[in-house]
């Protein structure tokens, strides 16, 4: 049986930027799963961050299959078992506690815990967890904090999120640890608000081929 990393790498298939969404109306989930599922990106991170999240989730899990939505910002065992009721077929949480590791070890679905910190890297290892979210990236110290940890941590591989964007991502991509990063210059607020659908599909299209070219 594949390990839950195994299978949330089997998710991503070689996808190098997985949107990471805030969605104030639950109507704008499907046509925006289905704009940046058609760009190339088919994993998307709807965080809990808003109230329609959980709903968002739902309707962009339900109504589109060739998407693989994924929940965000989830901060406890609670959210947890929320995010999976509502169809996410992975969890990602800004840090790493006993609380949340223990959730994910009761269920199928796989975590991408957040970690910066020696001591929190070692405790998702501890946990089984090689695949790490490394949140705030840029304020934690960005791509040069990650070459350091690429010698003592070298089974760690990371998704750098949180100051990523168009001018960087090259940067964090092109680190041996790093398999994808988190954004949201793919899906800005402004464009879902007016339901740009064919501007969020033109850069998810631009994201895709990062690795790809």
């Amino acid at each position: 049986m594949p390990s839950k990393t195994e299978t949330l790498l089997s998710l991503l298939d070689g996808q190098p930027v997985i949107p990471v969404i805030k969605i104030e109306d639950a109507d704008n989930a499907v046509p925006l799963a289905r704009a940046l599922a058609r760009g190339g990106l088919k994993v998307i991170e709807i965080t809990l961050r808003t109230p329609s999240a959980l709903e968002s989730i739902r309707r962009a899990a339900a109504e589109v299959p060739e998407a693989v939505v994924g929940a965000g910002t989830i901060l406890d065992a609670a959210q947890f078992d929320q995010a999976a009721r509502a169809g996410s077929r992975f969890i990602v949480s800004p840090g790493v506690t006993r609380d949340l590791l223990s959730a994910a070890a009761g269920s199928e679905v796989p975590l991408l815990p957040g970690a910066i910190t020696p001591g929190e890297i070692m405790t998702a290892r501890e946990a089984g967890i090689d695949f790490l979210k490394f949140f705030p990236a840029e304020q934690a110290g960005g791509v040069a904090f990650l070459k350091a940890l690429a010698s003592p941590f070298a089974s760690i591989r990371f998704c750098p999120t949180g100051g990523v964007s168009q001018k960087n991502v090259k940067d964090y991509l092109s680190l041996p640890n790093v398999i994808c990063v988190g954004g949201s210059w793919v899906a800005p607020d402004d464009l879902i608000k007016a339901k740009d659908w064919a501007a969020i599909e033109a850069l998810a299209r631009e994201a895709f081929t990062l690795r790809h070219r």
